[in-house]
């Protein structure tokens, strides 16, 4: 039976109902969730109802049942695996790979590889967590838990933006300043679903920037995101005149590159390790795609130059 205790510091939640405040503060289970689970909770110590409102400085201690295995078939698919221990795995995921099955897309997703590899070594969990997820044109770095307890540690560093991520991107343009901060709010586009914008009525997103390496149209970028908004960096870079290259959704045309593959990749990726007490720091090499993509725009420098 999983596990998870946790100090209630949030004064934003304070008399939120304990049921809300699992779901909605800790995201931890959804509503349908605890309900299926059988959620139980204790609060200093003591056993309450999910109904009772949750405090400042309350001690929560929380207990509910595994869920059932997932209705997906596990596939021999080669993953980069950058680190990994009984309780998560840092994989650096292949640009085109979607990470969780859906409609559309239930095989060749990194859970379907995930359970392959955790029913072949017939230990712990066979029921990967997905803690975030990048797109599926996105490549590099991403972890996931092998247990509910982990899953919970982890979701809640994204949550308290405890982690830190950094991704590099190629980009058509060049920003005008060479460092800064795009913060907006974001939401769904209303004319389109599979796209997000830049609209008042949206969730704040702030994406840090810093270019790296200018060519007479294009840039490199280190990105680093401090709020996990769907598409943040795809639309902030859209947003300040610069797309990135490549992007099916956001971006525009490069006639020195018209069928390039999106050049967006999670390099860098610091989360403290459940049963760990330092932050870990996992790193991603340059991928290929990116150095063919600057050489290229070496060589048109040069020659224009």
């Amino acid at each position: 039976m999983p596990f998870f205790s946790s100090l209630i510091e949030d004064k934003l939640s304070q008399h939120l109902r304990l049921d809300r405040y699992v779901s909605e503060s800790l995201r931890l289970l959804s509503r349908s969730q605890i309900k299926v689970k059988l959620l139980k909770a204790k609060i200093n110590g003591k056993e309450v109802k999910l109904s009772r409102p949750v405090k400042k400085g309350d001690l929560l201690e929380l207990q509910w049942e595994d869920a059932p295995p997932l209705d997906v078939i596990p596939e021999d698919i080669p993953l980069d695996i950058i680190w990994e221990d009984e309780r998560c795995i840092v994989i650096n995921k292949a640009q085109g790979m979607v990470v969780h099955p859906g409609a559309g897309n239930m095989q060749g997703t990194l859970v379907n590889a995930l359970l392959y590899k955790k029913n072949t070594a017939k230990s712990g969990s066979n029921r990967p967590g997905i803690v975030h997820r990048l797109d599926k044109d996105t490549s590099g770095l991403i972890i996931t838990a092998w247990d509910d307890e982990a899953h919970a540690i982890l979701s809640e560093q994204f949550k308290s933006r405890k982690v830190k991520k950094n991704y590099i991107a190629i980009v058509c343009g060049i920003p005008k300043e060479v460092k800064g901060c795009i913060e907006t709010f974001i939401a769904r586009d209303p004319k389109n679903r599979k796209r997000f914008t830049v609209s008042a009525n949206g969730r704040q997103a702030i994406t840090f920037y810093k270019v790296i390496k200018k060519w007479p149209n294009n840039s490199l970028l280190l990105l680093r995101p401090k709020t996990g908004r769907t598409h943040q960096l795809r639309v902030h870079l859209r947003h300040i005149g610069c797309p990135i290259l490549g992007d099916p959704i956001y971006g525009r045309e490069d006639m020195q590159f018209p069928n390039a593959a999106m050049m967006l990749h999670s390099k860098r990726l610091a989360i403290t390790i459940p049963g760990e007490n330092e932050e870990r720091v996992f790193s991603s090499a340059v991928p290929q795609r990116f150095l063919d993509v600057m050489a290229k725009l070496d060589r048109i420098g040069n020659a224009n130059g």
